[in-house]
């Protein structure tokens, strides 16, 4: 599973052999040089290598495909940066957030130009399908990235090959002409690709198709979304792990259900998800951090909403929840590796769990400045096997796509064609129904806007804090509807329990209302945010590109 890290330092030791040949003439430092490379399948291998390490890219301390979620309303990031400032909608074109996304996924783009345009010679000398297998692995980091470019910033320019300096000037290309071409070239690769499920760290058949899958879902392609998915379903090459949890720690490395991870390995490249996500009990900064809004969306295990299930107690308000509320948060009174996590000012002493018997010890997140804020934190993506060395260094690798999302991009495009039958509620309850999470499944006979409601609301439970939340409130075009207004955190006195008195009420797309509660003023507000609807569904063409490239035209409102 290291294979792909261990050549990436190959290709930089390589890389900096070839600039140390002359000093006037040396090859590029960032990039492989025409005149040095692609002699053989090695150099390819390594050129394709080079495009992966793309993967590592951690804008505003958190890896890029999970930061959306944090301009969301699932997240918030504390640290006063420019990804705070696009969940609050107050970005501009000089934002550094919105800014690197641009610059790193045209850098990444570029990479694979190089190697399609040169490095065609080789297909004969290395054998038509090894040259075919990388190049198309390349190729769809391709797609996979002008996806990403036209969902943030609308139309933007289509460059499928080399070009010179006189020619760099280019328009931006229409959004459709951009997901035509991601979906034609997906299509064009798909069957040099590997078909190996246990195969996480190499682009393969299933990642091509479930790509697939979300691109056109999000375009609302929804003939093609649900094509793509029913594809690889039928194909019976991934299934759903029966430990949810599994997934998104050490675990997933082998799991039935992953289809791609990001690779890392300690000494080479690691990342800081635990820092970022556990307490200051656990050794982190918790700078991330979870509204009341996202605990209060799961549903109690009887199927229903938390304002209408008689299971919810408003005095314990976290038992008899979904599972996966507890496998992808840490909410007051669980354990978080070796302590009791708890935030309410009372609770001056905690568990710890380093010593049998356990403990009682300080307890720093009630008073720390720092440690709180909304009495939540993420779980998901950060395994307790990491604690305590690494947590700012960690090796685990994280799950980038799964066969779950799969399921749930196949049920809606399904609904929205009002194609409801069997095999729509089949991969829905698959997820629900799980050993791991064991949740009602959902009846047939629903209407279209029901199974819509049901779909959407399964998302949020199902793929929280995965990166998907921003595309979905923004395709559905309810950002300007959960967005605005206060950024929620749980009760800041202990009076009563330190729980509302009332559960909120709960929309069909699990969206919760605290207007009627009668200590709803007692939530913390962390901020308030905005979001103007007729500039905030794209992001701003970053300012320099548009003095540099003077064919360029600005997003409506920046």
């Amino acid at each position: 599973m290291k294979r792909i890290i261990r050549i990436c330092v190959c290709f930089a030791v390589l890389m900096a052999a070839f600039a140390c040949e002359d000093y006037l003439e040396r090859a590029p430092l960032d990039q492989p040089s025409d005149d040095t490379f692609f002699a053989n399948a090695t150099e390819l291998e390594m050129a394709v290598t080079g495009v992966y390490n793309r993967l590592w890219f951690w804008p505003a301390g958190i890896a890029w495909y999970l930061s959306f979620d944090f301009a969301s309303d699932d997240g918030w990031d504390r640290n006063g940066s420019p990804l705070q400032a696009l969940g609050r909608g107050e970005q501009n074109s000089d934002n550094g957030f919105t800014n690197s996304f641009w610059s790193h996924f045209y850098r990444a783009i570029g990479r694979v130009n190089f190697i399609v345009s040169n490095s065609v010679h080789l297909r004969d000398e290395i054998g038509a399908a090894e040259y075919d297998a990388m190049v198309a692995q390349a190729r769809f980091f391709r797609a996979y990235f002008y996806s990403y470019l036209a969902e943030l910033y609308g139309d933007v320019p289509l460059l499928t090959e080399m070009v010179t300096l006189d020619d760099a000037e280019m328009p931006r290309t229409p959004k459709s002409e951009v997901i035509d071409f991601v979906l034609a070239e997906l299509d064009a690769i798909v069957d040099h690709l590997h078909e190996d499920v246990n195969t996480k760290d190499r682009i393969g058949k299933g990642a091509a198709l479930a790509v697939k899958s979300r691109v056109a879902l999000w375009n609302e392609r929804w003939d093609v979304a649900a094509a793509a998915a029913k594809q690889l379903m039928d194909a019976g090459i991934y299934r759903l792990d029966d430990d949810y949890e599994a997934l998104f720690d050490h675990g997933g490395d082998t799991s039935p259900e992953v289809i791609l991870r990001i690779q890392y390995l300690r000494g080479v490249q690691t990342h800081n998800l635990p820092g970022n996500f556990w307490s200051r009990m656990a050794l982190g900064h918790s700078n991330k951090k979870p509204p009341q809004d996202m605990v209060d969306t799961y549903d109690c295990i009887d199927g229903l909403p938390i304002d209408q299930s008689p299971l919810y107690d408003v005095n314990n308000p976290f038992a008899n929840r979904d599972p996966r509320l507890h496998y992808t948060l840490v909410v007051p009174g669980s354990r978080l590796v070796n302590h009791i996590f708890e935030t309410h000012p009372d609770s001056t002493m905690t568990w710890d769990f380093r010593e049998d018997p356990p403990r009682r010890v300080e307890n720093i997140e009630s008073a720390h400045a720092f440690a709180s804020f909304t009495g939540y934190l993420y779980r998901k993506h950060a395994d307790v096997a990491n604690n305590p060395t690494d947590v700012f260094s960690s090796d685990q690798n994280l799950t980038l796509i799964r066969y779950g999302e799969v399921l749930l991009n196949y049920a809606e495009a399904k609904v929205e064609l009002n194609e409801i039958d069997e095999s729509v509620y089949e991969a829905i309850n698959a997820l629900r129904t799980r050993p791991s999470v064991e949740m009602p499944p959902i009846q047939s006979g629903k209407t279209q806007q029901e199974m819509r409601n049901a779909v959407r609301k399964e998302r949020r439970h199902e793929l929280g804090i995965e990166g998907f939340r921003y595309f979905d409130i923004h395709r559905w075009r309810i950002a300007e509807e959960v967005m605005p207004g206060p950024y929620r955190g749980r009760l800041n006195r202990y009076d009563g329990g330190g729980w509302l008195n009332e559960p909120p009420h709960i929309d069909p797309i699990g969206t919760p209302s605290y207007d009627h509660i009668s200590n709803a003023n007692e939530l913390v507000v962390i901020e308030n945010r905005g979001f103007n609807p007729n500039r905030d569904y794209l992001w701003p063409i970053p300012r320099i590109e548009l003095e540099t490239n003077t064919a360029l035209t600005q997003n409506p409102g920046y």
